[in-house]
């Protein structure tokens, strides 16, 4: 049997690598998977009692599919490219949610949300169609104030004069009437899917120049209704989704600028991971209690496991901190992809590992997250700081670079301790071990490593204070191997990482 990924694969993953096979790998079993719920979605719609989906609306749902199917016909990969936006993602598992009772809207106590919902395939359909020069009418329902067409733009709606808008395209020029107010907009569009209009009332998606030759630009996505969709933003340190104005998209094209040389020092990896991982940005606000007022953290940014490919983000203060905040969140992108193909652990979802970047006890599989991620970060501010020649630029990564390395360094004793990883999961930890390792071989100035030693060890005591202060691993010098024969280590440096390589590759 053919595994799904080679170990040479694997391991290049571990490193927090991958070239563009490895990571084609990850993203083709996702676009399978996002396809599969869209026709999961279409199954359950037709499953339904009427009296969550009325008949007509089955049928309007059946016609969207139908406009669909036609759109793939004429171009199947700029319909790819609408279904496979990673906020249809959200929209999906929102829709499958109410259909089956379990959601906020369901079928249990079916409402406008669980239509409304239903009704944004229509705008996807329309949406497809416009990229692949599929000329069509239909009739769309806007919400709160706009009509999304995901991946294009939107039509700013009059929230007070509610009702429908008449849409008509003709292979290059879209036409949308908003029947309850005003002459209709005109949108001239573009094979690529630029849009453009003399009315202020269409709103395009904002875009970010492509980081390489051959490859379309990057979606600045502030317009789609599902880009923030469900709860838990403010509980992982996020804030809300935010419209930019013209002013902030300047400064995110100016930072944004400033991105791809700092990536390409950390390896031309780091720029094919953009290239090929990231489908769009979506802009937050500033995060909670941040500002001169507020103590909170300057910046925040995160991943969704159903939004394969985006990643949402506070506008960053330098090219710099984009940087690191893409280094960082396209790891978590790639391990939640990997975990979905290959299971790399069989532990339980008890939150009780400390964590140095979490006030709060982590299960294993964030504990596994978070230390891939902050070991790309170590590696990834170690190479700049050696090829940084300003001492401030210096200075400021050797310090990232000695944070995250210590970070790490508390935490894999008990990745490596588990007798829980699966084979594919040993070799990851492993390749992680091995990178840490490397990192020696230029340590940070002996300041920043006392400082960062620090941070760390206050950080345990603070989490020991609110949580307690053993861990089921936590046996002095000790880690446990798969077949429990204890091996004995110096927890600060990791040092039996070589010992499992070596027994367990």
């Amino acid at each position: 049997m053919i595994p799904p990924l080679p170990d040479h694969m694997l391991r290049q993953l571990g490193r927090t690598e991958g070239d563009a096979d490895t990571l084609g790998v990850l993203v083709r079993d996702q676009d399978t998977r996002r396809l599969l719920l869209l026709r999961a979605l279409l199954d359950a719609a037709g499953e339904a009692p009427a009296h969550v989906l009325a008949p007509h609306a089955l049928d309007r749902l059946r016609q969207d599919w139908a406009l669909l199917e036609t759109a793939e016909r004429a171009d199947r990969t700029a319909v790819r490219t609408v279904l496979l936006h990673p906020l249809v993602g959200p929209w999906i598992q929102r829709c499958l949610h109410g259909l089956s009772g379990h959601g906020p809207t369901s079928a249990t106590a079916p409402g406008p949300g669980l239509r409304a919902d239903l009704d944004h395939l229509s705008a996807l359909a329309a949406a497809a169609a416009i990229r692949a020069g599929v000329p069509f009418t239909t009739r769309l329902a806007g919400r709160d104030g706009l009509l999304p067409l995901p991946t294009l733009g939107a039509l700013r709606t009059d929230p007070d004069a509610p009702g429908t808008v008449d849409v008509a395209f003709s292979g290059t020029e879209l036409t949308l009437r908003h029947i309850a107010a005003g002459p209709p907009v005109v949108v001239h569009t573009q094979p690529d899917g630029a849009t453009g209009s003399a009315d202020p009332r269409w709103l395009p998606v904002h875009v970010l120049p492509a980081v390489r030759h051959g490859i379309g630009p990057l979606p600045l996505d502030d317009i789609d209704p599902y880009r923030t969709d469900g709860p838990g933003l403010g509980r992982h340190g996020l804030s809300t989704a935010t419209a930019i104005d013209d002013h902030a998209r300047k400064s995110w094209t100016e930072s944004w600028a400033g991105v791809p040389p700092l990536l390409r020092i950390g390896g031309e990896h780091r720029l094919t991971e953009v290239t090929v991982l990231l489908r769009c940005l979506v802009p937050l606000g500033p995060p909670p209690g941040s500002g001169p007022a507020g103590e909170g953290a300057a910046h925040c940014s995160g991943t969704r496991r159903e939004a394969f490919g985006a990643v949402l983000s506070s506008e960053p203060a330098t090219p710099a901190s984009f940087a690191a905040t893409l280094v960082h969140e396209l790891q978590h992108t790639k391990l939640a992809a990997l975990a979905a193909l290959v299971p790399l652990h069989h532990e339980d979802a008890t939150p009780r590992h400390f964590a140095p970047w979490r006030p709060d006890p982590r299960p294993f599989d964030g504990l596994l997250q978070g230390a891939y991620s902050h070991l790309a970060l170590a590696d990834h501010w170690q190479r700049n700081a050696l090829f940084a020649r300003r001492v401030t630029h210096r200075d400021l990564a050797w310090a990232e670079h000695a944070r995250c390395r210590e970070q790490v360094a508390a935490v894999l004793p008990a990745l490596a301790g588990s007798a829980a990883l699966t084979r594919e999961g040993r070799i990851l930890v492993n390749e992680m071990i091995a990178l840490y390792h490397r990192l020696d071989d230029c340590p940070p100035p002996a300041g920043h490593l006392a400082r960062a030693r620090a941070y760390v060890a206050t950080a345990k005591v603070i989490w020991q204070q609110r949580n307690g202060s053993h861990q089921p691993w936590e046996t002095p010098g000790i880690v446990r191997r798969d077949d429990h024969a204890p091996v004995y280590v110096d927890k600060a440096r990791i040092d039996a990482g070589r010992r499992l390589n070596a027994r367990n590759a």
